[in-house]
């Protein structure tokens, strides 16, 4: 039996515990909310090693995170709750010795455990250095992952490709900058990491629905050309810039040369299949092999089905290389495509 604490956007564990029993069709599984629509436990007749492969093969949209449950620890909700993890700590010495390993600590509302994260991580990392591990903070080559319940500590150890993030809870953070013009370019930064691109590979984009310019503006910082259409006004600290052209109209009313993009971005507030239509009509301005993020806004009661239509439309011209509900989507997807 395999235990895992897995972990949507709130309101979506219920799409994610949906996807899981498609994945484990023919096994047992049963699951357990432990925070309301947003992290549950799952456990599953299947060996760690086989269910934490099944996932990574076929990802799940809305699973955000997961962590093997390795050692449920009681919380006594004093000193010898630290005492318990240090000890566990260096009876796993072997999993970390040489490694550099990350502590992440998550706490349930009303949890018993008393310690913070920094607390917590402040004396693993000493017992950590004490067994031949190195403490790590950014890139760990492994995860010390701890979720605080109500009465029990849960501990796992993982790679980030096996928790399927390197943030805690997969809850990507990123800092917000002076001028920035919307928290919509985080969408587009988590995407970035997500789907392994590297933004700035790319020569020249068309960002369709791009007003404020939260996408327009990161893709300028990584030095693309940039066309923006949208009938709407950009942001005014964009105005002016020497490689960005923009389009004061509705994408349907615009018209380009053939293959004149290597990137095609669109986050508009639009229903799912006008935006595949839009798409499929701009389709011939990119050239092969180009590259496409799309949000897709979730607006119907059967999300599943919405994204199987509209990946099937797309599918007609492009190859989808990955569907996943990002940190920063709300009611939405981001989805990457290549075109064929």
């Amino acid at each position: 039996m395999t235990r895992l604490i897995c972990t949507a956007n709130r309101g979506f564990s219920v799409y994610a515990m949906e996807e899981l029993k498609r994945l484990f069709a023919g096994f047992s599984l049963q699951f357990r909310q432990l925070a309301a629509g947003e992290i549950f436990m799952m456990e599953a007749d299947t060996g760690r090693e086989e269910a934490l492969l099944a996932i990574r093969g076929r990802e799940p949209i809305f699973l955000r995170h997961v962590q093997p449950i390795d050692k449920a620890l009681p919380i006594r909700g004093n000193a010898d709750d630290l005492q318990a993890l240090s000890e566990l700590v260096r009876n796993a010495r072997l999993r970390g010795e040489g490694k550099t390993v990350a502590v992440h600590l998550r706490r349930a509302d009303g949890t018993r455990y008393p310690y913070s994260a920094a607390d917590t991580k402040a004396v693993v990392d000493a017992v950590l250095a004490e067994t031949g591990s190195e403490p790590a903070v950014q890139s760990p080559e492994l995860i010390l992952s701890l979720y605080a319940g109500e009465e029990e500590l849960y501990a796992g150890w993982g790679t980030p490709e096996e928790q399927l993030s390197d943030w805690p809870g997969g809850a990507i953070r990123f800092q917000r900058e002076e001028g920035q013009i919307s928290r919509a370019k985080f969408k587009l930064l988590e995407a970035e990491r997500a789907f392994k691109l590297h933004l700035a590979d790319f020569r020249s984009a068309l960002d369709i629905g791009a007003a404020p310019g939260g996408w327009t503006s990161l893709l300028l910082e990584r030095g693309l050309k940039v066309t923006a259409v949208d009938p709407a006004e950009l942001h005014a600290s964009l105005a002016g810039h020497p490689r960005l052209t923009y389009m004061n109209k509705n994408a349907s009313e615009v018209k380009f040369k053939p293959a004149s993009f290597d990137l095609l971005v669109c986050d508009m507030s639009w229903s799912p299949m006008l935006m595949v239509k839009l798409v499929l009509e701009l389709e011939a301005a990119l050239a092969g092999g180009a590259a496409a993020i799309i949000t897709v806004k979730l607006m119907h009661k059967k999300p599943l089905q919405t994204i199987r239509d509209v990946i099937a439309k797309l599918e007609t011209v492009f190859e989808l290389r990955k569907a996943k509900q990002l940190f920063h989507n709300r009611d939405e997807i981001t989805i990457y495509l290549v075109k064929r």
